[in-house]
């Protein structure tokens, strides 16, 4: 299944990136090359082969609790903090990412 310049115009737009005719067409060679790569993946013989949907099972959650141990050894707050330029509390005070909502730090 080869790609048009058609065809991966419409993926860079998609993915809005701007590409000059020049870097289409060697786009569009360069994926027309890894797909021919992978090719030989389809010529296996997958009848009755169920699908996996995560390589590692039924594993669910391998967090663990988030709780401190005073046997590990520990950052005391007040030294973490200490050389922070801004500081709420015991919170570091940064910047929002996500608009005006939380003010200036």
């Amino acid at each position: 299944m080869a790609l048009s310049q058609q065809d991966v115009a419409g993926i860079a737009d998609y993915a809005r990136i701007a590409l000059s005719p020049d870097e289409l067409a060697h786009m569009t060679t360069y994926l027309n090359e890894a797909i021919e790569l992978l090719e030989p993946i389809c010529q296996y013989n997958l009848e009755g082969v169920e699908p996996t949907y995560h390589p590692i099972g039924d594993l669910s959650n391998v967090m663990s609790a988030d709780e401190v141990d005073c046997n590990v050894r520990a950052l005391e707050v007040k030294t973490a903090l200490s050389n922070a330029s801004v500081v709420h509390e015991r919170y570091f005070r940064v910047p929002s990412i996500l608009g005006d909502e939380g003010g200036d730090c």
